[in-house]
């Protein structure tokens, strides 16, 4: 199988998410919640796992701002 251009998207754990994003479980859901943070995918009825490229994606948005200000460099 030719997999050139496609980049693989790994699933993650709660602990990964909350250790590169820098907030805690509550935070996280309550982002959830008001559809400010990518929502797990339920891989089993006691399992969910995000999407590392939507959890990098939203560190993208975050750096620029919710409002869409960029940084100063």
């Amino acid at each position: 199988m030719d997999t050139a251009g496609i980049s693989s998207d790994r699933l993650i754990k709660l602990d990964e998410v909350k250790r590169r994003v820098g907030l805690g479980k509550s935070m996280i859901y309550r982002l959830i919640s008001e559809s400010k943070f990518p929502a797990p995918y339920k891989i089993s009825p006691l399992a969910s796992r995000w999407s590392d490229r939507e959890i990098a994606a939203w560190i993208n948005d975050v750096k620029d701002g919710f409002e869409g200000k960029k940084r100063k460099l």
